[in-house]
């Protein structure tokens, strides 16, 4: 009885393992890289104004304490980009995304990081050395990302995403941004 018992617990699991889909965080898992999240590829997705889903329901708290509501977003071209210190692709950016929010401010764009897992201390130390000056949420809850992922899902760290100023996600780049890419699709948000 314990042998039969034994071949159907097998044949169960060969059975579930041919059935699991191969997606990106397991073949990354196979690779044995341990880089513990989701690379993405810097693959870009613009959505026409007519096909935009909801605008965002983001309520949130700052690091700073600040709380951030749905009608924060309202009247102004938003950049949420979704990061940890320890991701190497978002330590390379973060100056890109600085010299950005420096040169969109006064356009009234504004910048919030989504940090979805470091403590204040650290998530401060990240700011300090790479001299960011806009803030980001305090995100360990998954709080943001819930809010985003219906509408568009992140799929990857870092993330970044183009809101339009009714809050909409105009656009998304899933891994290390590129300055003239993230410029082009800030711009054409500013333009609408």
């Amino acid at each position: 009885m314990l042998a039969a018992g034994g071949l159907a617990l097998t044949a169960l699991t060969v059975g579930l393992t041919g059935c699991a889909q191969e997606d990106a965080l397991a073949q990354q898992a196979k690779a044995g890289d341990n880089k513990n999240y989701v690379a993405g590829d810097g693959s870009v997705t613009e959505f026409a104004a007519a096909d935009r889903k909801d605008a965002v329901q983001v309520n949130g708290t700052l690091f700073n304490g600040t709380t951030v509501s749905p009608a924060d977003f309202q009247g102004k071209v938003t950049v949420l980009n979704f990061w940890f210190a320890a991701c190497a692709p978002c330590r390379v950016e973060a100056p890109i995304l600085e010299e950005l929010h420096q040169e969109f401010k006064d356009q009234g764009v504004q910048f919030f990081g989504v940090n979805l897992r470091d403590e204040k201390a650290t998530a401060e130390a990240f700011d300090k050395t790479f001299n960011l000056t806009y803030p980001s949420f305090d995100d360990k809850d998954g709080g943001v990302l819930l809010s985003v992922s219906g509408l568009v899902p992140p799929g990857a760290v870092p993330t970044t995403l183009v809101l339009d100023k009714q809050g909409r996600v105009a656009s998304r780049v899933l891994g290390e941004i590129q300055k003239g890419t993230l410029k082009a699709l800030i711009t054409a948000a500013v333009a609408e």
